[in-house]
């Protein structure tokens, strides 16, 4: 694989179960790369290994006064260099490359499952571990996937370094081979530690990058409180923790490092002593001595891959086991992945939608309003009337009953035919940065055109707000640029903008949830005429509590403790159910109890609402 070739036409299905499992699926998905990597580690790092013996046969030689020898010698070390710059370079390329590939294929994988999981994702996931993940994360996982090959071809050249100097020099390779494995193991103990540490490290840098994202969400309503100071304070705490915990792992890496460094340096010392002992009792020869000198001041660098792949392990781990978790994400919560099942075949058009675990139906063509008196759970049910189980009735771990359309289950079906017939919009859709044709630009029957939902979704104003705040040369507010997530719009332009391009892909269902809420009385009765003739013959759910809205739904059901405990007309559900009442005239339980006596004040509360 090369970098060339990204992305990749499909990243796999990852091992998630775990971050070292997750991180040896990934190895095996770069066997080429790594062999490639380990190939020419190899030849750098066997170029390295042979430099100590050119250096003893060079010394040897001129001892000697040995002319062709030390020829010979010369074209040796030419040979050598040339590995060592020749392997060096590629290693370097290879190396990037794996490590590149590697985070690219992270990428992937969590564009997919966030595409999957679409809003539910954050439902589930703190917003700033996704982007922890994604961003830092990604980069820690690729550096341990590359470091593998390299440490394997750097361990390959100790080990043949000390075995040669047995076979050239055994006198002083015995002292060498036995000091090298000490100095390989001396940081295990540290390691644990070390882990620790770095974990304490990632998990407070993620919680600051969640307040972070937090905090420039809602910037806007911060400075309209004057809560800007607060939140910044906050921010700045973590970020100190942040720090305090960075140079605490910090130091015990650089413990490590000076162990990496002192104990070759007294390995040195003492192959000199005792070399220069052999040397002056006739036992040793000064080329041989000369080379083992050279053996172990150039394991120095190999053994440096040793400190390297414990610290690219200690900080990847948990930096994959957090990718791990969100890989280990389905649509569901009963833990089974609908995706590995065989899909069922799509309804035939025209079913009704039925949630079993609310018992709420909503007919096919007509439209059916919702009401809950918690937010929250409207905003579940939205979910699960999308695909998405996000509650289980049975307790953790229990499987919810699915959504079924026209008898079909919506869980059960591929992922791309269960978005192509089911649409939710969020409580707060994302409008991503680009013109506003790039907006609509968005999978669609083709019946319902741009200009038609905007119009439905009364945008005849933001049409004209974007066009004025356009550069000269932009005659159509099409082409009229929207800034990072509709920063430069209100709540209330930025809402019927996301209405309509809901409107627009013109789904067999469509799902809002309180799709109004940031706009006025008067454009909110407009909306509700709009949507309700564009979406006529169309099944549409709307979850919402405005009195505008409910009444010119064809079926209003109000749902309750989980459950749908009442169907009607808006007017029907108003005169008879109080708890209907209570939730859409935001009545007190006094209010009530005078409500259900003398028939002129149901009709006035009919009336005004």
């Amino acid at each position: 694989m090369q970098i060339s070739d990204l992305p990749y036409a499909d990243p796999g299905v990852p091992d998630a179960r775990s971050g070292p499992r997750f991180l040896w699926w990934l190895g095996r998905g770069q066997l080429g790369g790594q062999a490639r990597s380990l190939a020419w580690g190899l030849v750098h790092f066997c170029g390295i290994a042979g430099l100590p013996y050119a250096v003893g046969l060079g010394v040897e030689a001129a001892v000697d006064r040995d002319g062709g020898r030390l020829l010979l010698v010369g074209g040796l070390l030419l040979l050598v260099g040339a590995a060592i710059a020749t392997g060096d370079a590629m290693l370097h390329r290879t190396a990037v490359t794996n490590w590149i590939t590697a985070a690219a294929r992270v990428q992937q994988l969590l564009a997919r499952k966030t595409s999957e999981l679409g809003s539910a994702l954050t439902r589930r996931v703190a917003a700033g571990e996704v982007v922890a993940v994604s961003t830092g994360d990604v980069e820690k996982i690729g550096w341990f996937v590359e470091a593998v090959s390299r440490f394997l071809a750097a361990a390959f050249s100790v080990v043949a370094i000390c075995v040669g100097l047995l076979f050239y020099a055994p006198a002083i390779g015995v002292v060498v081979a036995a000091g090298v494995p000490v100095l390989a193991l001396s940081v295990l103990p540290l390691l644990p530690r070390a882990t620790r540490r770095a974990d304490v490290q990632r998990e407070k840098a993620g919680r600051a990058t969640e307040l972070a994202s937090d905090t420039v969400a809602g910037l806007r309503v911060l400075r309209g409180i004057g809560g800007e100071d607060l939140f910044l304070d906050r921010y700045r705490a973590a970020s100190q923790e942040v720090r305090e915990a960075a140079v605490h792992s910090a130091r015990l890496w650089a413990l490590i490092a000076a162990v990496q460094v002192l104990l070759p340096g007294a390995l040195m010392v003492t192959v000199v002593w005792y070399g220069s002992v052999l040397v002056a009792d006739g036992r040793l020869s000064v080329g041989e001595l000369v080379a083992a000198f050279s053996a172990v001041a150039t394991m120095l660098y190999p053994l440096r891959h040793v400190e390297e792949i414990a610290m690219a392990y200690s900080f990847s781990r948990p930096s994959a086991q957090r990718a791990a978790r969100v890989l280990s994400l389905t649509r569901t919560d009963g833990g089974a992945d609908p995706a590995a099942a065989e899909p069922v075949e799509a309804p035939a058009p025209g079913g009704d939608l039925y949630d079993p675990e609310t018992g709420l139906l909503a007919p096919a063509g007509r439209f059916t309003a919702v009401v809950c008196g918690d937010p929250d759970l409207a905003g579940r049910l939205a979910e699960r009337l999308g695909g998405h189980a996000v509650h289980a009735a049975g307790g953790p771990g229990a499987a919810p009953p699915s959504v079924l359309l026209g008898g079909v289950a919506l869980d059960g079906l591929a992922l791309d035919t269960a978005r192509a017939l089911v649409l939710v919009q969020d409580k707060e859709p994302v409008l991503l940065s680009g013109t506003l044709r790039e907006l609509f630009d968005v999978p669609a029957s083709g019946t319902v055109t741009a200009a038609a939902a905007l119009g439905a979704a009364q945008c005849g104003d933001v049409l004209d707000a974007l066009l004025q705040a356009a550069p000269d040369g932009v005659d159509d507010a099409m082409d009229a640029r929207i800034t990072e997530r509709g920063r430069s719009l209100s709540g209330g332009q930025r809402q019927r903008l996301a209405l309509a391009r809901s409107l627009v892909t013109d789904p067999e269902v469509l799902v809002l949830d309180e799709p109004t809420s940031a706009v006025d009385a008067h454009t909110e009765a407009r909306i509700a005429d709009g949507v309700a003739a564009l979406r006529s013959g169309r099944t549409t759910v709307v979850l919402a509590s405005s009195p505008l809205l409910l009444d010119r739904a064809d079926r209003v059901v109000l749902v309750h403790g989980g459950r749908a405990v009442a169907a009607g007309t808006h007017r029907e559900l108003l005169r008879a159910e109080p708890r209907y009442r209570a939730v859409v005239t935001r009545e007190t339980d006094g209010e009530q109890g005078r409500v259900v006596g003398p028939a002129g004040e149901l009709t006035e509360i009919e009336e005004s609402a």
